[in-house]
């Protein structure tokens, strides 16, 4: 199953994908954040089974990536313990890929396909 909303982090500073990074989804409802799904990234640095198609609703999203966690593992610190990403789903019909290029001192992110 591929899930509508669907997550890859990159760790830029290793140049392969970051495995087992706890990730939590969540759809802003009434102005309150209410979690919706959550799961770890796999061997690839992704996400991809979190939603059924038919639970996909217009709105605002947010995931959560517990980078803290990705480093202790890798026995490193960073400066952002975790990164949230919000972002708008207006088209329901569509597929929405959230990645994350990720290095122990910053990150980036864009819509991807």
């Amino acid at each position: 199953m591929r899930s509508p909303i669907t997550t890859h982090i990159l760790d830029t500073n290793l140049g392969k994908p970051a495995a087992n990074v706890a990730c939590v989804l969540f759809r802003k409802e009434n102005n309150q954040w209410s979690q919706i799904a959550s799961g770890k990234t796999n061997n690839d640095g992704r996400i991809v089974d979190w939603m059924e198609e038919t639970e996909r609703q217009a709105g605002i999203y947010r995931i959560e990536f517990d980078t803290d966690g990705y480093f202790d593992v890798l026995g490193q610190h960073c400066f952002y313990p975790s990164v949230s990403i919000d972002f708008r789903i207006v088209a329901i019909n569509e597929h929405y890929h959230v990645p994350l290029l990720l290095t122990a001192f910053g990150f980036s992110t864009y819509r991807g396909s």
